[in-house]
């Protein structure tokens, strides 16, 4: 059965178009995918988030088990900060990528993506030899991204605190009268904010998000902008940058390992990645058509990788694509094979996107 949010009822009444992702129903789109990026690149918008999974790690023994398992050091983070990180496996690939935030000092909650929720709940539980607790608290949360250069103007009218926060900082807060979290985190390339906020909550912090931020140009934004901004940003998408078989080091994320613990899971074999990874992510700025997944990478004809992710960027104006390539090979003559037509493409560096300041 498909799930849904507990924003659910606010997408239908706003007129979402509504898919199936990751076993949830969530709005693709409300006013259209352009409209919804430039918003969020301009003004500020917010997602529902809440398909996202949250498991809690607890107790004098949870910082030693997020180190075992987790590729970056979470001994680096003090309670009121967050890190991105990944979960490795055995192989050296990775099992999903994550936030991970210290809200105490022996308290963690773990932000996961909705399609590895399950796996990787049993993942750490299984790994975890009761040294510490591990919940899984994602049904009593809602997530909501507030995202864009606006972003601080608007959350700081419900959470007054919020304008002053750090990057990756976060902090256990009131918001509108509902005991949640805010963290100064995001996923399009903007500044922004996640709320977690109670689920029984979430249609209420929403309509306020909405009406306080209507002079602010505020619009509702749904996983199809989410997706076009996320990949001008060359922000990763599990199953596509990464996945069990792609090492850290091939999807370009050398700084989140830190090799500092033979104990890690997959230690032995990140050492190894890291010595010689065999493959690269690329930007590439194509000609003509889409590049999608799948699509293979030709250097003077010869196959050489295949794209990741691909989309019309609304920022550049061109067709723009991830692609995962061979380290060593010839990169003259690039093209990517679009449904069986040769589209020539320049390569380019990654992100396609940078905000102002950064």
């Amino acid at each position: 059965m498909v799930k849904k949010t507990p924003l659910h009822a606010c997408h239908l009444e706003a007129g979402a178009r509504m898919v199936e992702f990751a076993g949830w129903d969530m709005p693709v789109q409300y006013s259209g995918v352009v409209d919804e990026h430039r918003a969020v690149r301009e003004d500020v918008g917010i997602f529902d988030v809440s398909h996202m999974g949250e498991i809690e790690l607890s107790g004098l023994g949870a910082e030693a088990v997020c180190r075992r398992l987790f590729a970056n050091d979470a001994a680096n983070l003090v309670p009121g900060r967050a890190q991105y990180s990944l979960i490795p496996n055995e192989e050296g690939g990775v099992v999903d990528d994550i936030i991970v935030y210290r809200l105490a000092e022996d308290r963690f909650l773990v932000c996961v993506n909705a399609s590895n929720a399950d796996k990787d709940f049993e993942w750490i539980c299984d790994r975890s030899a009761g040294e510490c607790s591990v919940v899984d608290r994602s049904d009593q949360f809602a997530l909501i991204a507030v995202q864009g250069p606006k972003a601080a103007r608007l959350v700081g009218q419900l959470v007054p605190e919020a304008a002053e926060m750090k990057r990756f900082s976060c902090a256990e807060v009131d918001i509108v009268g509902h005991a949640g979290m805010i963290a100064r985190t995001g996923y399009t390339g903007e500044d922004g904010f996640e709320l977690f906020v109670p689920s029984a909550a979430a249609a209420h912090v929403w309509n306020r998000l909405l009406k306080d931020g209507e002079s602010l140009g505020v619009r509702p934004i749904g996983l199809g902008a989410r997706d076009t901004l996320r990949l001008e940003a060359a922000l990763p998408l599990y199953g596509h940058e990464l996945n069990d078989s792609i090492s850290p080091f091939e999807a370009g994320l050398d700084w989140v390992v830190k090799l500092n613990r033979p104990q890690m899971t997959g230690y032995e074999a990140l050492a190894r990645a890291k010595k010689q990874p065999s493959r690269v992510l690329m930007g590439l700025v194509v000609d003509k058509g889409i590049a999608r997944e799948g699509c293979s990478v030709l250097a003077s004809g010869i196959r050489i990788g295949v794209v990741t992710s691909g989309t019309h960027s609304p920022t550049l104006g061109r067709p723009v694509a991830i692609a995962l390539v061979d380290r060593e090979a010839d990169t003259h003559d690039l093209a990517v094979d679009v449904r069986g037509k040769p589209r020539p493409a320049q390569m380019t560096n990654l992100p396609f996107y940078v905000r102002a300041g950064d």
